[in-house]
């Protein structure tokens, strides 16, 4: 029997919605918050997660490399946790269960039954970056929930009519602009979208207005300090994607779009989904298009990374879980269950794959699958090393000499770990011209002895004097990542050949990291 795409599952439902299937979510969103607190404190920090724990215990209303929510959540973690791996990854884990709520809860807006809210959040939870963003705290896994509770409110708001939940939109879109500064592309896609449909009514509503409003008031304290700093983290981000464009780091954008930001063995569904909310019946819902579109494209031409629009993808896959479970009632007796089986099965399959790549499952080891095919896996491993080793280094210092030294870091892994794991061993705080670090400066007497880490021979012998080989840097297991392989040594290194005082003024857009 054909099956036809422009079915609507519920074709005379109004402004009616179908229920939500509380219960199977929930399952669904506890199951997963289970496993990844279950395998979340298997290995080490990674790089990210030392630099914004480093910068939780310097907070200020903005930082260089992103806004200052992560870093907030996560002095609470620390306030709370300790250095609990498992635990500090909390928010993140709960930040995931919350997005497939709202998958589900954004399919019953569409017009999805129980097994299109349960394939829609099932197909989020099988995609690569959903499940990467539950492993590790990170600002992808915040900036994820925001967009995914922000297209709820606009589903309801598209359906019902119901102009007051404006506020809530605005209440996300403001956390949203304090946890990643790609929230202001989302927004503006959501304003362009709505001014080129019909739905450009809503721009005479005041509780729109309003909501805007709550927005900019709670992103205004960043906007204040990047004001004050120069809008530095606006050469940080222009600095990042130079980057990103000279090593590769852009290329296979949309191969990610079906590999990491929805589930490979389901992209029939993610085409549908996107084909959906342009087909006539559904117009009331085409400006949810219109951001996916404007998203996915937009990003494309500005050769950003592939997963960076992955924050759009949940309301794809639950428009392509409505049209699903509307194919399948087309369907002869008997057939539909067999195609929910099977829906319901692929999408576990999908999971299980990604979970093999992604989730840290076997013991620490140069022969483990996910650490020879996951380079964020491998930069888990190793800082314990580097604290203890560079900790080595510093207590063979004759005392006089200590008296006046210091860690000079080039790296803000590098950083977070001698200021959080270096603490045990006794190791003063780092100084480090990267990123936010370089705020704190190198303290009130500039360092007449450096230990540091993160620079090739070449490099500290054309700014220090007097270096020397003091150490490695490495990892017991053998595991290759860009410590083990790129910063393998750590120097002393005596004064420095010009003064401190305008060395450090250079270094802040010469060491973004």
């Amino acid at each position: 029997m054909e099956v036809n795409l422009t079915t609507s599952a519920t074709p005379h439902l109004g402004k009616e919605r179908a229920a939500v299937a509380w219960r199977a979510l929930l399952g669904l969103a506890l199951a997963a918050a289970a496993l990844h607190i279950a395998t979340n404190g298997a290995y080490g920090f990674h790089r990210d997660e030392l630099q914004v724990l480093d910068d939780a215990r310097h907070l200020t209303w903005g930082l260089v490399a992103y806004p200052p929510f992560t870093p907030a959540i996560e002095r609470l973690g620390l306030d709370l946790f300790g250095l609990s791996l498992r635990w500090l990854r909390l928010w993140s884990v709960l930040a995931q269960a919350l997005v497939l709520l709202f998958s589900g809860m954004i399919t019953a807006e569409l017009g999805g039954s129980n097994f299109a809210q349960i394939t829609a959040a099932l197909a989020v939870a099988a995609s690569g970056l959903p499940m990467f963003s539950a492993t590790e705290f990170q600002y992808t896994s915040f900036d994820l929930l925001w967009m995914t509770a922000l297209v709820y409110c606009l589903a309801r708001i598209l359906r019902r009519g119901n102009e007051r939940w404006w506020i809530a939109a605005g209440l996300f879109g403001g956390l949203g602009l304090e946890t990643k500064y790609s929230m202001v592309f989302y927004l503006g896609a959501l304003a362009l979208a709505l001014a080129l449909t019909p739905a450009r009514r809503n721009f005479r509503s005041r509780w729109l207005w309003y909501g805007l409003g709550l927005a900019f008031a709670i992103a205004l304290p960043n906007i204040v300090w990047q004001a004050q700093h120069g809008w530095i983290s606006f050469y940080f981000l222009r600095y990042i994607h130079a980057r990103d464009l000279a090593i590769g780091r852009t290329r296979g954008y949309w191969p990610q779009q079906f590999t990491i930001n929805s589930p490979l063995f389901a992209a029939p569904l993610t085409v549908a989904g996107a084909i959906w909310f342009f087909l006539p019946a559904q117009r009331r819902f085409r400006p949810l298009g219109l951001i996916f579109a404007l998203i996915v494209v937009g990003l494309w031409l500005a050769k950003a990374r592939g997963y960076y629009a992955a924050a759009v993808y949940p309301m794809v896959l639950a428009a392509g879980a409505v049209w699903w479970e509307s194919a399948l009632r087309r369907l002869p007796k008997f057939w539909p269950f067999a195609a929910q089986a099977a829906t319901v099965a692929v999408m576990v399959f999908n999971a299980v794959m990604m979970a093999l790549f992604i989730l840290p499952l076997g013991p620490v080891s140069s022969s483990n699958y996910a650490l020879r095919h996951n380079g964020n896996l491998r930069e888990e491993v190793g800082w314990n090393e580097l604290a203890a080793e560079t900790a080595r280094i510093w207590r063979a210092l004759p005392a006089a000499e200590r008296a006046h030294a210091a860690i000079l870091t080039f790296n803000y892994g590098e950083t977070g770990a001698i200021d959080l794991l270096g603490r045990r061993y006794g190791l003063p705080p780092a100084i480090s011209p990267v990123n936010s670090a370089w705020y704190r400066g190198y303290g009130s007497t500039p360092p007449q002895t450096e230990i540091i880490l993160g620079l090739s021979a070449r490099q500290v012998n054309a700014s220090f004097g007097g270096c020397r080989l003091a150490g490695h840097n490495g990892n017991r297991y053998g595991i290759h990542n860009e410590e083990s392989d790129a910063h393998p040594d750590i120097f002393i290194c005596g004064p420095l050949r010009q003064p401190w005082a305008p060395a450090w003024r250079e270094a802040q857009m010469k060491s973004f990291g």
